[in-house]
């Protein structure tokens, strides 16, 4: 009868031990999670950080002419009336020494 029912025990202990370390919810699977929640934090902060630089990039754009001048004339190479462009072309050093 005890031979029964510590061979039942220990059954169940290796039953359980299975589900805690290979069944659903077992540890490795708890340690993917883990690993899959600081990648989706780490990549929020990311974006986070961006959203704010956008916001105020617009927030800029909305209220300063400064910010639209500075685009127009890096992105668009414009210029104002009564300005002069000057575009510098440097030689290359293999043309220079012909």
């Amino acid at each position: 009868m005890t031979r029964w029912v510590i061979l039942g025990l220990l059954l169940l202990l290796v039953l359980l031990q299975y589900r805690l370390w290979v069944g659903e919810g077992s540890v490795k699977e708890l340690h993917a999670l883990r690993a899959q929640i600081e990648e989706h934090r780490e990549e929020l902060q990311r974006l986070e950080a961006r959203n704010l630089a956008l916001a105020a990039e617009v927030e800029d754009l909305r209220t300063g002419l400064e910010a639209i001048e500075d685009r127009a004339r890096s992105e668009l190479g414009m210029i104002q009336r009564g300005e002069v462009f000057l575009q510098v072309i440097e030689k290359d050093e293999e043309e220079g020494g012909q």
